[in-house]
């Protein structure tokens, strides 16, 4: 059969009938052909690669990545690898132009962003994505979904839950770490949940309780020192994040107050460090797996020219010994 007859058929094309493609992929196997994907990528202008970038984020440890971020990694190879495509990891900074070093280069036909630390001072970048045609999706708050496609966990119930379990326990005082703010809008939702779980309880929601923190140990640590400098009595505590729920609690630890008998805690994020933290961390958990999978998707959908939907997942709570002895 013909050269163009072949080609159709190891690429898929429906005007090849299912028996013609058969036996031409019957004839690869036999001779062991493999097709050239950077052949056939730059006949198609198209490089099969999606390029991942991480950025830093104002984390104290030096490790500068969420290690929820890293989490996704596994999920997204597979799911690239199930779609053909290859996955290019890096590491950018929020001055580089990722436009021009990988779409426009041609080393992928889309990205990724993940962590970006103050979203008002990454927005910019966002609208100049949009302004030249990128492909790209983020991970962040899919309520926002101004600048093309978003994927993210449902902050706002995820808050809910846990501020509802810490109030059904009983506890009156329940202070938030956590930076709540639009330059933040993860946190943010966590936030509204923590209000609207106070607002169904008839209970106040006090100024002097909320702590600004970030997603680390050393800021946890920090806000149960600011909490005790402000004298304000509490008896539980929310954090927006594992890393500053376990800080928070070595702190209280430190200064000779139980955990959960004086003061239950709940994290967000169910990072691997949770489950062995002292004692073990309740927190909401956000699915790496499905979060990971939805961000190539959405990603796909776009450089293929699908519709585009925000894609919110669900969050689930995970009792531990941190809230209930």
């Amino acid at each position: 059969m013909s050269q163009p007859t072949v080609s159709r058929a190891l690429s898929g094309n429906p005007a090849v009938s299912a028996e013609t493609r058969a036996r031409v992929l019957a004839a690869a196997e036999q001779l062991h052909y493999k097709v050239d994907k950077n052949a056939s990528g730059l006949r198609r202008q198209q490089s099969r690669t999606i390029a991942l970038l991480f950025f830093e984020d104002p984390t104290p440890d030096q490790t500068l990545i969420n290690p929820f971020y890293l989490s996704m990694v596994g999920s997204m190879v597979r799911s690239c690898a199930a779609h053909g495509y290859d996955l290019l990891i890096s590491f950018q900074q929020l001055s580089d132009d990722w436009h021009v070093d990988y779409e426009d280069s041609r080393k992928a036909d889309g990205i990724v962003l993940l962590g970006y630390g103050n979203y008002l001072q990454y927005r910019p970048r966002l609208e100049q994505l949009v302004g030249r045609g990128a492909h790209f999706v983020c991970w962040g708050n899919p309520r926002a979904a101004e600048y093309g496609a978003i994927v993210g966990s449902d902050n706002e119930a995820g808050g809910h839950e846990a501020t509802r379990h810490l109030l059904g326990l009983g506890r009156r005082r329940v202070a938030f770490i956590g930076t709540a703010s639009e330059a933040y809008p993860e946190f943010l939702d966590r936030y509204r949940g923590y209000v609207r779980a106070h607002d169904e309880a008839a209970l106040s929601v006090l100024d002097g309780l909320r702590c600004d923190a970030g997603p680390s140990e050393e800021e946890g640590r920090s806000a149960v020192m600011e909490l005790e400098r402000r004298h304000v009595a509490f008896d539980a505590i929310f954090a927006a994040s594992d890393l500053a729920a376990i800080g928070a609690m070595k702190a209280l630890q430190e200064r000779g107050r139980r955990v959960p008998e004086d003061v239950a805690v709940v994290g967000f994020d169910d990072l691997a460090a949770a489950g062995y933290a002292t004692p073990p961390l309740t927190t909401v958990a956000q699915d790496a797996k499905a979060a990971g999978q939805a961000l190539v998707e959405a990603l796909l959908d776009r450089i293929e020219g699908r519709e585009e939907q925000p894609r919110l997942l669900p969050v689930t709570l995970k009792v531990r010994g941190s809230s209930v002895a």
